[in-house]
This record gives C-alpha cells, sequence and structure tokens, in this order.
C-alpha cells in the first residue's frame, strides 16, 4: 500500500505532497489543491492512503482508496 502525505512547507506558505515520506514531489499554493492532487495519485495507484497533516506532524484527515 502507497502512503502520500499532504504537509505544509516550514513556514506553511504552500503545501507538500510526499510519497513513502521520501522527498516532496511538489509545492502546492493551497491545502485543497494538495489534496485534491494527492487524491488523484493515489486513485491511481491503488490501494493507497493519503494522510493530511498539520504542522507539528498530526493526521487531520486520513482517506483510504482500495481500487477495484
Amino acid at each position: 500500500m502507497r502512503l502520500y502525505t499532504v504537509t505544509p512547507n516550514v513556514d506553511a506558505t504552500g503545501w507538500f505532497i510526499k510519497l513513502e515520506n521520501v522527498a516532496p514531489e511538489e509545492l502546492y499554493d493551497s491545502k485543497d489543491e494538495a489534496v485534491s492532487a494527492a487524491t488523484q495519485m493515489a486513485k491511481e495507484n491503488t490501494p493507497s492512503t493519503v494522510q493530511v497533516l498539520d504542522g507539528d506532524n498530526n493526521v487531520e484527515d486520513e482517506y483510504h482508496y482500495k481500487g477495484i
């Protein structure tokens, strides 16, 4: 199962998507934009999970995609 995390950058001016806690893929301007992109990636690569983290790395939301 793949794990995508959506996390704010250090100064909270943007949001990163990370796959399996490796280097961030891309910086997004808004949280909604990053969550949407991570959700799309997760749906295309099932089974997978998207975790949305706050600035302290606490899980705010979690979405699971099982596939067909």
